[in-house]
């Protein structure tokens, strides 16, 4: 075979073929080789990566697996075998990067689970914490029929409410229009959006009574406990939703003077406060309310944690 056959069967260089597919106009897309080979070696290396930000690597690599990929945890952990396409594994290796950086687990999967209901959240709203089903708790077994929930946020309180009274009537306020969007798509989300009166207001300062009940989840981390926080609330969760001021209770004082204002007689005001501020809200309440009944209920690991004003 002569030199001038040969060279027809030589490889391309990559620089030609470069050349060749620009001439034409093809556009080039390099693809990134997959950094995981398959779902074990992702768990695997997801957990370690996880160990130093969170007490359950294991079980935060699985959630921040699943969304990567779209597959449910049930199918993850079936199928440890199967390979990650480069697009699931460069996805999951920024969220795991991301993770790392002490950015909260919710935000990174936009979802969270409160009371039983899947939510929606952003950086712009609070993330609801399971203590805060102790607020919903009492307020559900009081049976009201007009409720105003003073700060919103993720509209958590209010949406679990309006799903489990479906003839109340319920009001939910927020300082934050980028908090009230957030509210807002998850009553849609759970078809009670028709029931939920919105308003971007301060406290409850447009509304006018007689209503049922007030219920809020306040800020109330004390302004002098800010710097202890962990890094990952301190950091990454809105301000406007946690910080409470000197004592942690200032906000408290003013949904006390709304409270008079808006209960009918026999309203109930329930306001979560911080472990340890049960006392101090108690007092508040009952120089505000001389005749009322006011008690301090405690959350499942035993703190203080709702301020309950029967007036």
């Amino acid at each position: 075979m002569s030199a001038e056959a040969d060279n027809r069967h030589e490889v391309p260089k990559k620089s030609d073929v470069n050349r060749r597919e620009q001439s034409v106009g093809i556009r080039v897309t390099h693809v990134h080789p997959c950094p995981f080979s398959d779902i074990a070696a992702a768990l695997r290396e997801g957990a370690a990566a996880l160990a130093s930000v969170t007490d359950m690597p294991h079980l935060e690599a699985e959630i921040l697996l699943a969304h990567a990929t779209g597959l449910t945890r049930t199918t993850i952990l079936a199928h440890p075998e199967r390979p990650l396409s480069p697009e699931e594994g460069v996805h999951y290796g920024d969220l795991l990067a991301r993770r790392a950086t002490g950015i909260p687990l919710p935000y990174l999967t936009g979802r969270v689970e409160f009371f039983g209901l899947d939510f929606v959240v952003t950086p712009d709203v609070l993330i609801p914490r399971p203590e805060t089903e102790t607020l919903v708790e009492l307020a559900l077994e009081r049976g009201p029929q007009t409720v105003v929930d003073v700060g919103t946020g993720s509209g958590c309180v209010a949406v679990a409410l309006a799903v489990r009274l479906p003839r109340a009537r319920i009001y939910a306020t927020d300082l934050s229009r980028a908090a009230l969007s957030v509210a807002v798509m998850n009553a849609r989300r759970h078809g009670v959006a028709n029931r939920i009166h919105f308003l971007q207001a301060d406290l409850a300062s447009p509304l006018r009574g007689p209503v049922d009940m007030l219920v809020s989840n306040p800020p109330y981390v004390a302004e002098e406990e800010w710097a202890s926080l962990p890094e990952s609330v301190r950091e990454h969760e809105p301000r406007l939703a946690l910080d409470g001021g000197p004592g942690g209770l200032r906000v408290v004082r003013r949904l006390l003077a709304d409270a008079a204002r808006l209960l009918r007689p026999g309203g109930v005001l329930l306001v979560e406060i911080g472990a340890g501020q049960g006392p101090e809200a108690a007092a508040l309440a009952r120089a505000v309310f001389p005749p009322a009944r006011v008690q301090i209920y405690p959350d499942l690991a035993g703190r203080d944690r709702v301020l309950e004003v029967v007036l």
